[in-house]
């Protein structure tokens, strides 16, 4: 057993269940998408319906990709992108702790996800038995870049903070 192997499994078994679960809580959670659009309406995150499955989907499918270590580099992506969605919006203005509601959970979270782009799935995923490489120096540079571009776009684009949340 290689240790690197080793540990880039359970890297990725630590995210992307919680991803995965995160995914299904806004779906499928006490309030379900009704509550998940009141609470993206009200970080301002407009047509909040559709952001709401949008969220729940990448969610859902970033977090199974990564636990079974395929296509590494493109669910890196999704994650950093998901994160700085989740950093400028619910998170903003709270500082830097999570225990004031602030981004280093959302951060730790993205740069984690730009190291396994980086280092790879490891050799027990399905990119190592299919053979495929998408994992290494420039898969970290378009996990970061990439991500945080699909943020930006995604902000830029649907945030309509009302005057109480800006």
């Amino acid at each position: 057993m290689h240790d690197l192997d080793f540990g880039l499994a359970l890297l990725r078994l630590a995210l992307g269940p919680m991803l995965v679960l995160h995914g299904l809580n806004k779906a499928f959670g006490p309030n379900g998408f009704a509550g998940t659009e009141g609470w993206f309406e009200s970080l301002g995150l407009r047509p909040a319906w559709l952001h709401a499955r949008l969220a729940s989907g990448n969610e859902i499918v970033a977090g199974t990709l990564l636990t079974l270590g395929l296509f590494t580099g493109l669910a890196a992506t999704a994650f950093v992108g998901l994160m700085l969605v989740a950093t400028f919006t619910d998170h903003r203005g709270k500082g830097y702790f999570v225990f004031k509601g602030g981004c280093e959970y959302t951060v730790l979270i993205a740069m984690i996800a730009i190291a396994i782009a980086a280092l790879g799935p490891g050799e027990w995923s399905l990119d190592n038995a299919f053979n495929l490489d998408l994992a290494g120096g420039w898969w970290a540079v378009v996990a970061a870049v990439g991500g945080a571009a699909a943020a930006a776009g995604l902000l830029i684009t649907f945030l309509r903070p009302n005057k109480e949340t800006s």
